[in-house]
């Protein structure tokens, strides 16, 4: 078990062809994730040719979730495309949407959660690394060589923190069952306690440990959320 992302994860990529989609594409793919195709408006009908073989490239989300069964996507886009790019994600009816773009503007983050709220779709990011379960499926640009399957589950808002908590407790033989960068930008999508829940009702989750940053009330409101609601061990720094 683990929250979010598993083997039956069938990832569509979008931007998929650039320099950071075709790098971090090979990455996700060697790592075992099911990467089922890609998404370049002009480019449908052409193939990503890949370390490990020939992915089809589609004109849109929606024609590309019909077409794979996809039921994840990933951003790598510019900032004055990636607002697009989710909403078109969630118009396709895609349960799960990571966004890694950074300098996106607040007020357009501000209209997009409004929109994701109204649908189905749930959102880790922008500006953040993604998530992974070890020995499963990543999604993002967390190393998959400094994770290790286990039952500690890690949240954080920081990046370069999510990496070092990580290969610390991998280090020290301690597993984790998933690992979760939501992101440090004032409007994103899901949040720490929306990850806590989650954990909560993960039964393969043991302890949580939630990394926070500055700036914000975050870490503030989390605190609240876990004297009343989590029965599990949560260290957080």
């Amino acid at each position: 078990m683990s929250i979010l992302v598993d083997k039956n994860t069938r990832l569509l990529v979008q931007g998929i062809t650039g320099r950071e989609g075709t790098f971090h594409t090979n990455q996700m793919i060697a790592f075992g994730t099911n990467v089922v195709g890609g998404v370049v408006p002009g480019k449908g009908g052409q193939h990503f040719e890949g370390d490990k073989g020939k992915l089809p490239i589609f004109d849109s989300v929606r024609e590309a979730t019909e077409a794979t069964g996809a039921n994840a996507s990933i951003i790598f886009v510019p900032a004055k495309f990636a607002t697009d790019a989710m909403y078109e994600a969630a118009d396709a009816g895609l349960p799960l949407v990571v966004c890694l773009t950074e300098h996106i503007p607040v007020q357009e983050m501000i209209n997009v959660r409004a929109y994701l709220d109204q649908r189905k779709t749930r959102l880790i990011g922008p500006n953040c690394p993604g998530l992974i379960t070890p020995g499963e499926a990543k999604l993002g640009i967390i190393p998959g060589s400094i994770v290790s399957p286990g039952t500690v589950g890690v949240v954080s808002r920081s990046g370069t923190l999510t990496y070092e908590v990580v290969y610390a407790l991998t280090q020290r033989g301690i597993g984790q069952s998933t690992c979760v960068g939501i992101g440090g930008d004032p409007i994103k999508g899901m949040d720490f306690i929306d990850i806590l829940e989650l954990f909560e009702e993960d039964p393969n989750t043991s302890e949580v440990i939630m990394i926070g940053e500055i700036g914000g009330n975050a870490e503030e409101q989390a605190a609240r959320y876990i004297a009343a609601n989590m029965s599990k061990r949560v260290t957080s720094f």
